[in-house]
């Protein structure tokens, strides 16, 4: 029987010819990652073990991104855990204030993950990193520990769903409207611990960026993980961002689905046919085209988080809002991935244009996306933003409401005061 990418993967990393969906493996690990929130409990469960040291200082990656710069002496001590730590450790990538960025938009771009690669962090959307043609889930700190001492972890083996994408994607439709359609389509549970496998001519109009987007939200459908067929641009991106210090791109490995994989179901999606979406309170799956929003009054708009904070999704933001003003009333705050994409933005003359806007520009961080800091909602508030979540109280008081958008909608939304259309600008 055939296998689908992720099933390749997992197989390879387990030592093994083939694996199938529903069986337990133990697996080798090519990254094991957290950050403030998650480290410092699996820091505490990693002295436990009493293991003494990490299993490879290269493969173990630490950054403090969710409440840094520290917002208060918690998250101080929080991040003075993992600062000493990687010290004791000799940890060779953790990324403190001023080398920092939103890990899941830090990580692709030092090159420390690539396609065929076996990943895991102590977060989510470590899913992130399917983009790359990389298996990659989010796990607890428990297991985070035991990655960091062994470098291995045990996986149930996902069943796959397949989508096919078809046709080139219209103006203002972006990765974010695409996934954002799919997770409305099939529910946020539609795909429970299964692979989300990306595939098809459509690829060719999907930058990196558009495809981090996509495999960051698969959580969000309840997948263990999303994965992306590997193609030039793929490739074309690894080499550009190879990591400079060791080897991870002297181990690529691109793993192609067999032409009888076992897809659970499969779907064909044709990208001429999205309009830019928006997710409505309070699950990602409450999903509206534009045309069918409405007039909805918008007390905030946030552009960023490691789902939109990328170069182009700022370069996106520029060209909406240069040459015109935040709406009265309305706040606009703008955080690149990461400290790169910040000093792009500068370089591109993007900052003078949020700035002139009226737009706030931030420093890489979570904080507003899972309502830590630096924009936190008050009751009654709604937010335009182009995080992953909207969950009740994502983003500050449980009476606030969070619109999930693309950087294009979230942008024309802050001009208009209103949730908009960017074709409408």
């Amino acid at each position: 029987m055939g296998m689908t990418m992720t099933q390749k993967i997992l197989a390879a990393h387990a030592g093994m010819e083939s694996v199938k969906a529903g069986q337990f493996i133990e697996a080798e690990l090519d990254i094991v990652l957290a950050n403030d929130i998650t480290g410092p409990p699996a820091i505490k469960e990693f002295a436990r073990m009493g293991t003494g040291k990490v299993f490879d200082t290269d493969k173990v990656v630490l950054v403090p991104d969710h409440f840094t710069p520290n917002k208060d002496v918690k998250s101080a001590e929080q991040c003075k855990i993992l600062r000493e730590f990687a010290s004791r450790q000799s940890i060779k990538h953790y990324f403190e204030v001023g080398q920092m960025g939103i890990e899941h938009a830090l990580l692709p771009e030092k090159g420390l993950v690539v396609a065929g690669d076996a990943v895991i962090g102590a977060d989510s959307h470590t899913c992130t990193y399917g983009a790359l043609g990389a298996f990659a889930t989010g796990i607890g700190s428990t297991d985070m520990a035991a990655g960091m001492a062994t470098g291995r972890a045990w996986f149930k083996v996902p069943a796959g769903i397949k989508f096919s994408l078809i046709g080139k994607p219209g103006r203002w439709v972006s990765g974010k409207d695409v996934i954002l359609h799919i997770i409305g389509m099939i529910g946020v549970d539609g795909a429970l611990y299964k692979s989300m496998e990306f595939m098809g001519p459509g690829l060719e109009w999907l930058s990196m960026d558009d495809r981090f987007a996509m495999a960051n939200m698969a959580i969000e459908a309840g997948a263990k993980n999303g994965i992306f067929a590997v193609d030039e641009k793929t490739t074309e991106y690894m080499r550009t961002h190879a990591y400079k210090g060791g080897s991870s791109f002297k181990r690529i490995q691109a793993f192609a689905p067999d032409s009888g994989a076992p897809y659970e179901r499969s779907f064909e999606i044709d990208l001429s046919k999205i309009r830019p979406t928006v997710a409505f309170p309070h699950l990602p799956d409450n999903t509206r085209a534009i045309d069918d929003v409405g007039e909805v009054r918008i007390d905030q708009a946030v552009i960023g988080s490691c789902t939109n904070g990328r170069i182009s999704d700022m370069r996106v933001a520029a060209e909406i809002l240069k040459g015109r003003k935040v709406a009265d009333g309305v706040r606009c705050i703008i955080f690149p991935g990461t400290q790169n994409i910040m000093l792009e933005c500068v370089r591109l003359g993007y900052a003078e244009i949020f700035i002139e806007a009226g737009a706030v520009l931030s420093t890489p961080t979570c904080g507003p996306c899972l309502g830590g800091h630096m924009g936190i909602l008050a009751a009654g508030e709604r937010a335009i933003s182009t995080t992953n979540r909207n969950f009740v109280g994502r983003m500050g008081h449980v009476d606030s409401e969070v619109y999930l958008a693309s950087p294009a909608v979230a942008a024309a939304s802050a001009v208009k005061g209103y949730i908009a259309d960017p074709g409408s600008l």
